[in-house]
């Protein structure tokens, strides 16, 4: 006998018909299923800081993990078809002020930030669009509307010359396919004429200055110049000052990598899109460490590579676009950049960044050569050659990716138990299998409690007995789950059990005794 799905939820919500709704359903689901809060939530919330729930905490790591497995403990075949050699490092959120200084960090880790003299807001200048408006008569008017830029960028400047064009008669309409960044705004000779995000005149936003995003605390029990750090805004350093002590410690030679995985914090002026930008946030990073001669060899090796990894574990293609920066825009010591972007709802129909491949050249081995006076050059003995190595940093952001992955994933269908529901990767599934009783007497629990404990030593598996069987497969849903095992009084002669895919909603009958097999070949 198997379980019957149940008709649709008439009261569920409506399908997301915008980029924007779909966000919201999604971050509504979110916090539903326990994947992510928004920190100190029960007083009021700080802004670009997020939890991750019980969910969310498992599906991050298992996207984590993932990283870690296919990039550290079974790397990929290098461009001379051998495995890659990539090591493990986890180094410390604090570092001595120096690392910092001497990489520039100190002076120019910064952002352009205007303040509005009118509302008291502080905005980063180039999240700021201006739209011109020409006058009733046909000429340009002399103001801007600015608005934040991102998702919903042309409703919102809709909105705002609404809201402002009684008080500016000469208005006739909004030029939304003429726009500009505040900043190339300020250069064209605009500075007085905008009009801020949230002002009701011109000129009230202040010439942009620099704005450091780094953390700033101190070590010790004094507060002084001399005991001041940082909380690290990248995980990248402490690989490069490690460099030595890995080449020394393990059996790798050039060209070879340092993966971690870690923590770093950013002061955001601006943090916006839900996870997106955020000021604590957690990356994915390799360092790959070649000789200068190869080195455009593996950045085109690493571009591919991760382009094709986000695809394995559940991105479409046509939501992934490999964004070449250009040299006026990369780096002054990049030898080239790919963006690996993401159509993320708030950018559709554009993309946003998800993971940046970059050749970073030897600047930071270069750097802390010169400011700790330790020799971090490298001497290949089949070549006879001596060089500082060059760098290919892949660097995924882990809540970006996790961002990616649930929009990707999630899915509307009026005609299934919950008309939402996730189409998560197993192997990315923070919860594998859901095993239920039919009913909750005739040793029916008893069956299904045995199955549960035995496939709870492979699996993350959630035992549930409350409600009907659709509201149980609906949860499982919502939750990403890609197979439910339900046990019924049939299972007690026949020894099978209904087993239900996810994707397809189809039941299939299995012997008990051949659940393990079943279940791993379905969840690779």
């Amino acid at each position: 006998m198997t379980a019957a799905e149940p008709a649709a939820n008439s009261q569920a919500a409506q399908a997301p018909q915008t980029s924007q709704s779909k966000l919201a359903a999604l971050v509504s689901l979110a916090k539903r299923r326990g994947f992510i809060f928004q920190a100190s939530e029960i007083y009021g919330g700080m802004n670009g800081v997020y939890d991750y729930g019980p969910l969310g905490a498992q599906f991050k790591k298992n996207l984590k993990d993932s990283w870690w497995r296919d990039m550290v403990e079974s790397p990929p075949l290098g461009i001379d078809g051998k495995p890659v050699q990539i090591v493990g490092l986890d180094s410390a959120i604090l570092q001595l002020r120096k690392v910092w200084d001497v990489v520039g960090h100190t002076a120019n880790f910064n952002d352009q930030m205007v303040d509005c003299r009118e509302s008291k807001n502080r905005y980063r200048a180039d999240h700021i669009q201006c739209f011109f408006i020409k006058n009733k008569d046909g000429s340009p008017a002399a103001e801007l509307i600015a608005v934040m830029d991102g998702d919903g960028v042309l409703d919102d400047a809709k909105k705002r010359f609404q809201k402002l064009r009684n008080k500016f008669p000469a208005w006739g309409e909004l030029s939304l396919d003429n726009s500009r960044d505040l900043l190339t705004a300020r250069k064209e000779g605009f500075a007085e004429t905008i009009i801020g995000p949230e002002a009701s005149a011109p000129g009230t936003l202040t010439e942009p200055r620099a704005f450091n995003l780094m953390f700033q605390t101190y070590v010790g029990a004094i507060q002084s110049d001399d005991s001041k750090t940082f909380l690290r805004p990248e995980t990248c350093q402490g690989i490069f000052t490690n460099f030595k002590n890995v080449l020394d410690t393990s059996r790798v030679k050039v060209p070879f990598g340092i993966a971690q995985i870690g923590k770093a914090f950013r002061n955001e002026v601006t943090p916006r899109n839900y996870t997106f930008r955020t000021r604590e946030f957690e990356q994915m990073e390799l360092e790959f460490f070649c000789n200068p001669e190869e080195s455009l060899k593996w950045f085109d090796f690493w571009v591919a590579q991760r382009y094709e990894w986000w695809q394995g574990y559940g991105l479409k293609k046509s939501s992934l676009f490999q964004h070449v920066i250009p040299a006026e825009e990369r780096a002054f010591y990049s030898q080239g950049t790919v963006d690996l972007e993401y159509q993320f709802p708030f950018t559709a129909p554009g993309f946003g960044e998800l993971e940046g491949v970059a050749h970073r050249g030897d600047f930071d081995l270069s750097r802390h050569q010169e400011g700790s006076k330790t020799k971090l050059n490298y001497f290949d003995a089949e070549t006879s050659q001596n060089f500082i190595p060059h760098v290919i940093e892949p660097s995924a952001g882990a809540d970006r990716g996790c961002l990616a992955l649930l929009c990707d994933a999630y899915q509307y269908d009026e005609s299934r138990p919950s008309p939402e529901w996730l189409k998560l990767d197993p192997r990315l599934a923070p919860v594998k299998l859901g095993v239920f009783p039919l009913v909750n007497k005739d040793g029916v629990p008893e069956v299904a409690e045995k199955i549960y404990n035995d496939l709870r030593k492979s699996y993350i598996c959630q035992y549930d007995a409350k409600q009907s069987i659709g509201k149980r497969y609906a949860r499982m849903d919502e939750c990403g789950t890609p197979l439910c095992v339900t046990v019924d009084h049939d299972s007690l002669n026949d020894q099978k059990v209904t087993v239900r895919d996810r994707n397809t909603a189809q039941q299939e009958r299995v012997a008990i005794d051949q659940l393990g097999t079943y279940v791993s070949g379905k969840l690779r």
